[in-house]
C-alpha cells in the first residue's frame, strides 16, 4: 500500500512506525525541511499536499486542516475518503473499548489526568494519552488489555473527522478557540460534535449543562445523557444532579464528595473540571467517595496550569502559560483575592479583550505587564474600561519577569497568564512557561 504522511509530527512519527511494514511504501510529506529517518521517499515544500490521489492512504497530522487537502487537489473530489488519522486508526485496533473521550475549549489535560488518577486509586489498568504527551497509536506499545481503560484527551483537530465514537465522551466548557484555524465558531463546534456522533444508546454523553456550545456538543449523541455544573459563587446550582456544586461543598446526584476548602486545585473554573471527572468515574468506581475524596485533595494540578513556581520577597509568582484565551486569563485572575500583577499578551488568535478587561478592572489587579503582537489590542480594551496601570514587558522572558517583579508589592501574587498563544516570541506555550520558570528562579 503506497501511504503518505502528511506533516511529520509527534502524531505521524507514532503513524510511520506503526504502518512500517514490508508491505507498505511510505512517503513523509511536510511544508518545512525536516530531518526524517532514511530510507523513505520525501516530499518537502509549498507543494506537499499535491497530487496526493497517486496514494492509496493519507496520514494527516491534526494541525493540517482537511480543507487544505482538498484545495490542493481540485481534481480529485473524494481524496479525503484516503484520509484517516492516528486517531481514528486507534480507535479501529485498540484492543480495549473502554475508552474515554474528553474534550473541550480548556480543561481537558486536568480533567483527563483526574479521571486516570481516580481510576488507578480504584484499582484499575488506565491509559493515558491523545493530545497529552503520547499519540494514540503509540499506546498500543502499552500493552493494552480488553478489559483495561484508556482515557483520551482529544481536542478539535483530532474531532473533525473522527469516525468512532468513545464509550465515554465528555465534553467540558467550550468558547470560542482555534477560530484562524476554523472557518468559524459553527465549524469548531461541529469539530467537537463529532465525537459524540457515532455512539449508541449503550454509551455515556457527560457535558456541562451551564455552557450553551457544551450542550449543543452533546446534543448530537444518542447515549444516555449526564451532566455537570458549577454556579458562580454564592449562587444556587438550578440543578442537584449530576456533579455540582452547592455552597462550600462537592455533590454527586445529592451525596456530598468532599468541600470545596479539601480540593487540591486552586480557582473555582478548577470545580468544573473537578466535577467533570466525578461525573466520569462516579458509576466505574462504585460511588465510593472516600476514594473520589481522597484523589481530589491529592492533586495539585498540571505543569503550566497556575503551578506555583516560587516566593521571592513575599511575592508569589504563578505558571498559567497552558491559559491561551482570555477566558482561561479570566478564571487565572478570579483565582487568587490578593493584588495580582498580570503578564498580558502574545500572538494573535482574533480574539476580543473586552470582557478580559472588565475583569482586570474589577478583580484586584495591581498592573498589567503587556507583551507580545497583541499588546496594542489588550491596551485599547483595558484603556476602555477605566484601566491604566498598564507597563511594558519587553522583548525577552528576564526583562519581563524583572519588569513584573517592580510592579509587585510583598503580598502580591505575578500570575503568567497571557490569554494569548505564544508563537511571536516563543516556541510554544511550555517553551513559555519553562523560561518563565527559569527567569522568576534567578530573581
Amino acid at each position: 500500500m503506497k501511504i503518505a504522511l502528511l506533516g511529520y509530527g509527534i502524531q505521524n512519527v507514532a503513524a510511520l512506525e506503526y504502518w512500517n511494514k514490508p508491505e507498505n511504501q511510505i512517503t513523509i510529506c511536510d511544508q518545512n525541511e525536516l530531518q526524517v529517518p532514511e530510507g523513505y521517499a520525501t516530499r518537502f515544500g509549498d507543494d506537499y499536499l499535491k497530487d496526493l490521489d497517486q496514494f492509496d492512504l493519507l496520514v494527516r497530522i491534526p494541525s493540517l486542516h482537511p480543507n487544505d487537502i482538498i484545495k490542493a487537489n481540485p481534481d480529485s473530489p473524494h481524496i479525503l475518503e484516503k484520509v484517516t488519522t492516528v486517531t481514528n486508526e486507534f480507535f479501529k485496533v485498540c484492543p480495549s473499548k473502554n475508552i474515554i473521550g474528553i474534550t473541550g475549549t480548556k480543561g481537558k489535560g486536568t480533567t483527563s489526568t483526574l479521571v486516570t488518577k481516580i481510576l488507578e486509586a480504584a484499582g484499575k489498568k488506565v491509559h493515558l494519552g491523545g493530545n497529552i504527551g503520547i499519540a494514540p497509536l503509540a499506546m498500543l506499545k502499552d500493552n493494552i488489555q480488553p478489559t483495561d481503560w484508556v482515557v483520551l484527551e482529544l481536542a478539535n483537530f483530532q474531532l473533525i473527522d473522527i469516525k468512532f465514537s468513545p464509550k465515554i465522551a465528555v465534553c467540558l466548557m467550550v468558547v470560542p478557540e482555534h477560530l484562524n484555524w476554523h472557518t468559524d465558531m459553527e465549524e469548531y463546534v461541529v469539530a467537537k460534535q463529532q465525537m459524540f456522533l457515532h455512539q449508541t444508546i449503550h454509551d455515556l454523553a457527560i457535558f456541562n449543562r451551564a455552557n450553551a456550545h457544551s450542550q449543543e456538543v452533546a446534543s448530537v449523541s444518542a447515549a444516555s445523557k449526564l451532566s455537570y455544573a458549577v454556579p458562580v459563587a454564592e449562587g444556587e446550582p438550578q440543578q442537584t444532579t449530576g456533579a455540582y456544586v452547592n455552597g462550600d461543598t462537592i455533590y454527586m446526584n445529592k451525596t456530598a464528595i468532599c468541600k470545596i476548602s479539601e480540593v487540591g486545585l486552586l480557582g473555582r473554573h478548577n470545580l468544573e473540571n473537578i466535577c467533570a471527572a466525578i461525573a466520569t468515574t462516579w458509576g466505574l468506581v462504585d460511588h465510593n467517595t472516600e476514594l473520589i475524596k481522597q484523589v481530589v485533595s491529592q492533586f495539585k494540578g498540571l505543569e503550566h496550569r497556575l503551578e506555583l513556581v516560587r516566593e521571592f520577597n513575599s511575592v508569589k509568582y504563578y505558571d498559567d502559560s497552558f491559559g491561551t484565551t482570555p477566558e482561561t486569563a479570566v478564571v487565572a485572575i478570579q483565582a487568587f483575592e490578593q493584588p495580582k500583577v498580570v503578564i498580558l499578551g502574545g500572538s494573535e488568535k482574533e480574539a476580543t479583550f473586552d470582557g478580559l478587561a472588565q475583569v482586570v478592572a474589577t478583580h484586584n489587579v495591581r498592573s498589567i505587564v503587556l507583551i507580545g503582537d497583541t499588546a496594542p489590542k489588550i491596551r485599547e480594551a483595558l484603556q476602555m474600561a477605566g484601566f491604566e496601570n498598564i507597563v511594558s514587558g519587553g522583548n525577552d522572558m528576564a526583562t519581563i519577569v524583572e519588569n513584573a517583579h517592580i510592579q509587585a508589592h510583598p503580598g502580591d501574587v505575578v500570575l503568567l497568564s497571557t490569554a494569548c498563544a505564544s508563537f511571536d516570541m516563543f516556541k510554544n506555550y511550555q517553551d513559555r512557561g519553562e523560561q518563565f520558570k527559569r527567569s522568576v528562579q534567578s530573581l
